[in-house]
């Protein structure tokens, strides 16, 4: 487990970075700007950050360069935008940012890259070599819906689920619930999938790995439906 800070003006890729990285175990804080990393930086020193470039007050860039400046880059730094060119992207790396992610960010590599950066502990932080360049998203592989002008979506209006009930002739593992027909579909279909999630999440203790596995969901489609649903995995989880 480490401390990991998010810096990102944007609420919904901090929300589902957090979310992300809270599941693999992390406590993770998170930041809106440079002013409250600043803040953030002087009472704490955090085990990994991850820092946007573009922010509204000052950029990534310029919050990397002060923290070098005045000793405070002491911890691995990985650096994210969708909109930064190869030459920022060498630039963080010369003053000492450890890795750079362009959005949207793969699963893959977010965890590869977070792993990388706590795998250097104490270690100092020393600018890295001028060939370094941004870590590029293929098409091929699954990418967390991120974007700098795109929120992760509010979560759906809360809407009353119906309770499991267990069918005595059916087994255990197989329940069904009672869903009134004169529902409008939509929120009939949000009823059933909220109900269908939650009885997964309780009986993989909350495993957001295992509930992918068994619902035959990439782990960050399973995400975006959780929060489009306003299920809470953790919550869901108790209930069992």
């Amino acid at each position: 487990m480490a401390n990991i800070l998010v810096v990102d003006d944007e609420m919904g890729i901090r929300e589902l970075l957090s979310e992300i990285l809270g599941d693999e175990g992390h406590v993770v804080w998170t930041a809106e700007n440079a002013q409250q990393a600043r803040e953030w930086r002087t009472k704490e020193t955090p085990d990994l950050v991850l820092l946007d470039i573009w922010m509204p007050d000052t950029d990534g860039v310029t919050l990397l360069k002060e923290w070098q400046r005045d000793g405070l880059l002491t911890m691995p730094v990985i650096m994210m935008s969708g909109h930064a060119t190869i030459d920022t992207a060498v630039e963080a790396t010369r003053i000492g940012a450890l890795n750079f992610l362009e959005k949207p960010i793969t699963m893959q590599k977010l965890l590869k890259a977070v792993q990388q950066g706590l795998t250097r502990g104490q270690e100092p932080v020393r600018p890295a070599a001028v060939h370094v360049r941004p870590a590029h998203v293929y098409s091929h592989e699954p990418v967390l819906s991120i974007t700098e002008s795109s929120p992760v979506a509010n979560p759906a209006s809360p809407i009353s689920v119906p309770s499991l009930q267990p069918s005595p002739m059916l087994a255990q593992d197989a329940p069904l619930f009672s869903l009134s027909f004169d529902l409008p579909l939509r929120e009939a279909r949000d009823a059933f999938e909220r109900a269908y999630f939650e009885h997964h999440l309780m009986r993989e203790n909350g495993s957001m790995t295992r509930v992918a596995e068994k619902t035959g969901l990439e782990r960050t489609h399973l995400y975006r439906k959780l929060k489009q649903l306003g299920v809470e995995p953790g919550k869901a989880a108790r209930k069992g």
